[in-house]
């Protein structure tokens, strides 16, 4: 949480549409310059001056999900945003998606908890099973 006087100072810097997407999304106001944005759309910006360590860096999604998930963000881009590097993914010709073979080329979100999610299924009969009691006619 911001002070008054901080917040005020956001708005008046990043406007009115933008000071209402960053309360509504992030709940705090951020000024900042904006390093890139991925090819999802996503927008990454840095402040250096006024933010507080480890928190200079952020990124605002492209579309509002309820819930953010880290596999919304390219991997050189979350190697930056963790401050792994230094450099962000536009600088950087390593971090830039398709230079590595091994890389999938289209985006797959991660189904965990979710109805897409990976689940076992055994074909063994189980060594146990569950007692159900039955009652004796009166």
């Amino acid at each position: 949480m911001s002070t008054v006087l901080r917040t005020l100072r956001n708005l008046r810097r990043v406007g009115l549409k933008d000071f209402g997407h960053q309360m509504q999304n992030i709940g705090d106001t951020k000024a900042g310059t904006l390093i890139g944005v991925d090819r999802f759309g996503n927008k990454y910006y840095e402040n250096m001056e006024e933010e507080l360590p480890l928190r200079t860096r952020w990124v605002d999604y492209k579309t509002n999900w309820p819930e953010f998930q880290p596999d919304q963000i390219e991997p050189g881009w979350h190697a930056w945003i963790s401050y792994m590097v230094d450099a962000p993914p536009t600088v950087d010709k390593l971090l830039q998606p398709g230079q590595r073979t091994w890389e999938i080329p289209e985006h797959r979100p991660n189904p965990t908890f979710s109805r897409a999610a990976f689940k076992t299924y055994s074909t063994t009969r189980p060594k146990l099973s569950a007692w159900t009691p039955v009652a004796a006619p009166r």
